[in-house]
């Protein structure tokens, strides 16, 4: 691959997916506020942009994957925001999990600009992302699918076209996240309790894995738990506002659940407890005070 692509937030994803792009022959255009993780990348060969504006420049196409949609438009649109410097016809992958709604705004203010919006939230954690085995929840248009397919499919070997309808990337992602936050409260709960009668925890967590408890979550996140280990890969604050989005697009749709505001309620508490900034496997310390 030539084709230059510019990605906006190169965090613990965002760099992942830079790092998988540059490895796959893509010319890369990083910027984020923090130098340090644009010049981790430009050592493996990113070219490092100062503004979002620097990075649309000359792109193919736009990677954003910053926290909410808040700062999605503030990359777009804001002072120095790339969709001024993208060509037309140019695609815009709207990465960070956000509310449906924020992605149909956005969609429409990028479509006044005739550039095209590709609902593409994702999830599988830091090195998946890297290696290209997280999957992407991919809503656009059939056009901008297809022009953006070699890109998409150099991103993750798992893409799952979940429709044309601009919002569904989101919903779908929301709807994942939600069940990941309860499998995750639950799975710090579960594993507080084998230590409070006296289990090995990580024997325990051995056979949960091979049996009916197992999740892809609770497994990756209680093993780091076990091990005293919270450096954020996915910080607290992230699961909380994924679980307050899903409840809120529940009740937009007339849905009210039992589990989905009990897990959202641990991940304030975690946040209260002053973890927020931890990695979000720091849930077992609520369930197993030290």
């Amino acid at each position: 691959m030539n084709q230059v692509v510019g990605i906006v937030g190169v965090g613990n994803m965002g760099g992942g997916m830079a790092a998988r792009l540059l490895a796959s022959g893509w010319t890369v255009q990083a910027c984020d506020l923090v130098e340090a993780k644009v010049q981790a990348l430009v050592r493996d060969g990113a070219r490092a942009a100062a503004t979002p504006a620097d990075a649309a420049q000359g792109a193919a196409a736009l990677i954003v994957c910053v926290v909410d949609a808040q700062q999605s438009h503030e990359v777009l649109f804001g002072a120095h925001g790339a969709a001024a410097s993208l060509r037309p016809g140019a695609a815009v992958l709207l990465c960070s999990t956000i509310a449906p709604h924020d992605v149909e705004r956005l969609a429409a203010d990028l479509d006044a600009r005739s550039l095209a919006a590709i609902d593409a939230p994702m999830s599988g954690g830091p090195a998946r992302a890297r290696d290209g085995t997280m999957s992407l929840m991919v809503a656009c248009a059939d056009a901008a699918f297809d022009a953006n397919r070699a890109l998409l499919e150099s991103l993750s070997a798992k893409v799952f076209r979940v429709g044309t309808r601009l919002g569904d990337g989101a919903r779908t992602k929301l709807v994942n996240n939600l069940l990941a936050g309860i499998n995750l409260a639950g799975a710090a709960e579960a594993m507080a309790l084998a230590g409070r009668l006296g289990l090995d925890l990580g024997r325990t967590l051995d056979v949960i894995e091979q049996s009916s408890g197992q999740s892809w979550i609770a497994s990756d996140r209680m093993r780091r738990a076990i091990a005293g280990d919270y450096a954020p890969r996915a910080h607290v604050t992230l699961l909380q506002k994924d679980t307050r989005l899903a409840l809120e697009a529940a009740r937009a749709a007339g849905f009210e659940g039992a589990l989905g505001p009990v897990a959202h309620e641990a991940f304030n508490r975690a946040v209260e407890a002053g973890d927020a900034e931890l990695d979000d496997a720091a849930l077992f310390r609520l369930f197993s005070p030290q």
